[in-house]
């Protein structure tokens, strides 16, 4: 049975921090090269960066599936609550295809009718070609390519990624997940 659990606890923090790794370090290396990747999680997904972004707003949820972690998102809600940030969304490789991704996506399209958001959007790298097939197959858009500089002589290049929130249907209900290895 697969959880989604708010993240609140230095505990729960290093978990995603090593999910983290584990997931960027297999997924990213052949797009955008080991260096970049260690570089991005220092940055961006240690265990003080993670403390850091929820600190100043951000919001982590563990995806549990028969209480082992196998993945996390994270999302962040702009100022004025017109659009909701999906700034992470990750899977274990070998708990993919199971339908995880598809009930954390569902989990965060539901966050934004409950918030009353009614677009969702996030970034992913031009050269994930399986992440950005997935991304159309749910509805998101290319809203066009983002390139940011990150510091340390990396940039993302990436596309930017949107989904329209019908605010007035029901909420989704993730169907039932085929059962995991």
């Amino acid at each position: 049975m697969a959880e989604i659990i708010k993240v609140c606890t230095e505990t729960q923090i290093t978990e995603v921090a090593d999910l983290a790794c584990e997931i960027w370090r297999e997924h990213y290396t052949p797009i955008i090269g080991q260096a970049q990747v260690e570089y991005m999680l220092e940055k961006f997904q240690s265990e003080k960066a993670i403390t850091e972004q929820i600190a100043n707003g951000y919001e982590y949820y563990l995806l549990a599936v028969d209480k082992k972690n196998v993945g996390y998102l994270a999302i962040m809600q702009n100022k004025d609550k017109s659009s909701l940030l999906l700034s992470k969304i990750y899977v274990m490789n070998a708990m993919q295809g199971y339908g995880y991704g598809r009930e954390m996506l569902l989990f965060t399209e539901n966050l934004c009718r409950q918030r009353q958001i009614k677009m969702l959007w996030l970034t992913v790298n031009k050269n994930n070609s399986a992440s950005i097939a997935w991304y159309l197959h749910r509805g998101f858009t290319n809203a066009g390519p983002i390139v940011q500089d990150i510091g340390g002589g990396f940039v993302m290049d990436d596309f930017r990624m949107e989904k329209m929130i019908a605010l007035d249907a029901k909420p989704n209900l993730p169907g039932k997940p085929k059962a995991a290895p």
